[in-house]
């Protein structure tokens, strides 16, 4: 190899390893978007609390993923196709000159930017779960739960897709994680609302739903945008390369679709939630963008634009009637995390094979369900055991002081007179 050769590789490497890092810093990024809309859908009482819960995850899930997540999803020699096995902790991750040189173009990012962009995903899979069990879980239970769904539950499911497990052999497609990451997060979400039960006065004995509206919807609006944006990242980092034409062509039709999948998401939200409520209910519209951006994540590159935002409207009219239908079988999500990242999640993979020809709907079907199970029941396993010794809920006279309170100590609005 000549030495311009050698200097056009060595500047692929850097580029794909910058960008690579990028991309990983945008998806870090959407745990301020969680964050915000999260604590802009409680109630002012539960603020303090919410938002101690999304940064104690990003933390614990960047730990967790680093001693043992990381590489159970990516043991290099698997035990099975099914399960892993454990290569221990985290290794250096770097590459040298001779290194990348010698590969022939198979080694063209650093190690260590490969765990950072993968250690955001799986912080992004636990704060899903934080929306759903919002407003009266033990904060110390939820971060229980979250070292076991970071560490193990998630990498192992992981591994059977991105890591060449048996999912990956089967050709289950998931570009980015529609369910990798989303359903994932609310197959667990599931499993815990369903344990936790709902809040105090949701449910009437009669039937009745009763609304309990968020405090600040300015917040929950900017989380939405900043998630929006750190979709970008989430989607386009997947392709993992843009040194090349192809690769940086590919980079900009995945930004598109991503884009206006979620504006189809929003438009079609707010007609439905027109037609059904008679009024353009903001929480739908914020929803319906978010479940555009789920929608999308499975497959964003093969779509046209104009696919792209069908897909991503479809998403949006899903996550209405979800969001409505579990609120009839009084499965209680403060912000709606299960319709769009479950229920939605799984129109994504589905919705593979309309753009993809070399994607099969068996295949998504068989990946879809075993995400499903594999996560539903372990994480009902783990919210059990944790319910039998520490207990999930607050009591109720906490619930009704406000978690801000019992679980922080302090108010996020001290200054606001309490009703």
């Amino acid at each position: 190899m000549s030495d311009a050769e050698n200097a056009t590789v060595q500047l692929a490497y850097a580029l794909d390893t910058f960008y690579f890092l990028v991309m990983g810093a945008f998806v870090m990024w959407m745990a301020a978007g969680f964050a915000m809309l999260e604590s802009g859908l409680v109630r002012a009482k539960n603020t303090a609390e919410i938002l101690t819960k999304n940064i104690g995850l990003y933390a614990v899930a960047c730990v967790m993923y680093m001693l043992m997540g990381y590489n159970i999803m990516y043991p290099g020699d698997a035990m099975s196709p099914y399960f892993p096995g454990f290569g221990g902790l985290l290794g250096g991750g770097d590459n040298s000159v001779e290194d990348v040189l010698a590969s022939g173009g198979d080694t063209y990012y650093s190690g260590l930017s490969d765990f950072f962009f993968q250690v955001v995903f799986v912080a992004t899979a636990m704060s899903i779960v934080s929306g759903a069990v919002a407003e009266r879980m033990k904060l110390w239970v939820f971060f229980a739960f979250a070292v076991f769904m970071t560490g193990f539950i998630y990498p192992v499911q992981g591994f059977w897709k991105w890591g060449g497990g048996f999912l990956d052999a089967a050709g289950f497609n998931d570009f980015a994680g529609s369910g990798i990451v989303h359903l994932c997060g609310a197959s667990a979400a599931l499993a815990g609302v369903l344990l936790l039960g709902p809040r105090l006065g949701k449910y009437g004995a009669d039937g009745k739903i009763n609304p309990i509206p968020g405090a600040n919807m300015p917040m929950a609006t900017l989380g939405t945008f900043i998630l929006w944006l750190g979709w970008f990242g989430f989607n386009g980092g997947s392709e993992l390369v843009v040194s090349n034409i192809d690769e940086a062509n590919a980079v900009a039709r995945v930004f598109v679709n991503t884009n206006m999948a979620a504006a189809g998401g929003t438009i079609a939200a707010l007609v439905v939630a027109r037609l059904v409520f008679g009024k353009a209910d903001l929480t739908m519209a914020l929803n319906g963008a978010l479940a555009g951006l789920v929608a999308i994540t499975a497959e964003p590159l093969a779509p046209t634009p104009v696919a792209g935002t069908l897909i991503g409207a479809v998403g949006g009219i899903i996550v209405v009637f979800s969001i409505i239908g579990l609120d009839k079988l009084k499965i209680d999500d403060p912000v709606g995390a299960i319709s769009v990242h479950g229920v939605v999640g799984m129109w994504g993979l589905m919705a593979v094979p309309i753009t993809n020809e070399g994607a099969s709907f068996g295949a998504q079907l068989l990946g879809l369900v075993s995400i499903f199970l594999w996560v539903f029941i372990t994480s009902l396993i783990v919210w059990f055991v944790l319910k039998m010794i520490l207990g999930l809920r607050v009591s109720e006279e906490e619930e009704l002081m406000g978690t801000d309170l019992s679980e922080c100590g302090l108010e996020a609005y001290p200054e606001f007179k309490r009703e």
